[in-house]
């Protein structure tokens, strides 16, 4: 049985493993260095589109520089993805304090991720945009290695490895910001004044 000879170049459905450096507004928000590389399955949306579009083509070695604007990162900020809700339905426990991080679940049992963005008397406004969403974001890149995709990896869309998690993807999990931090909310008032809000939101469209 003939063993697949390694890509020479990214393409799609190519297991890539990516050195990388993100640099937001003069500060390097997160690097691979001192770390493993990141693999994901070029092509199946595992990182930013701006970032995916160009690796196509690179090769073991290559090193670029890129410059990836809000609209092909992690979006614009979105007026909508802020929504204020009542201080006294917030959890005593957590710091009404503007910069904090927060989980909540939604109706349908979703965990959504959200920073206090403004406190006064009355509400505190949550936003739900992205911690980068409408920065423009400047990655240095190295292709560490290239491989061809097992037939399990290409059914499932995502690399297989012994450190792999489902979300461990550019999205999501891998530029964490020092200055937020994570308490878990999970307040079944506020769940019912955020749906009440998006309701309230829907009736005036």
């Amino acid at each position: 049985m003939n063993t697949p000879q390694n890509p020479s170049a990214v393409a799609n459905d190519v297991v890539v493993s990516l050195d990388y450096k993100l640099t937001v507004d003069s500060e390097v928000v997160d690097s691979s260095e001192g770390d493993d590389p990141i693999e994901f399955l070029q092509g199946r949306g595992q990182i930013i589109p701006g970032l995916e579009s160009v690796l196509y083509g690179m090769k073991i070695g290559d090193e670029k520089t890129v410059t990836i604007l809000p609209a092909d990162g992690y979006g614009e900020i979105e007026k909508d993805a802020f929504i204020q809700i009542s201080r006294s339905e917030f959890p005593a426990d957590i710091p009404a304090q503007v910069g904090i991080s927060i989980q909540m679940q939604d109706e349908h049992g979703e965990i959504l991720d959200a920073r206090i963005f403004e406190v006064s008397d009355d509400t505190i406004t949550l936003d739900f945009n992205h911690p980068l969403a409408g920065k423009t974001l400047h990655f240095e890149v190295s292709v560490v290695d290239l491989r061809v995709a097992t037939p399990e990896e290409l059914e499932h869309g995502h690399v297989h490895s012994d450190d792999f998690e489902e979300d461990e993807e550019f999205e999501d999990d891998d530029f964490d910001d020092d200055d937020f931090e994570d308490d878990e909310l999970e307040d079944e008032d506020l769940d019912d004044e955020l749906e009440d809000d998006e309701e309230e939101k829907d009736n005036h469209h």
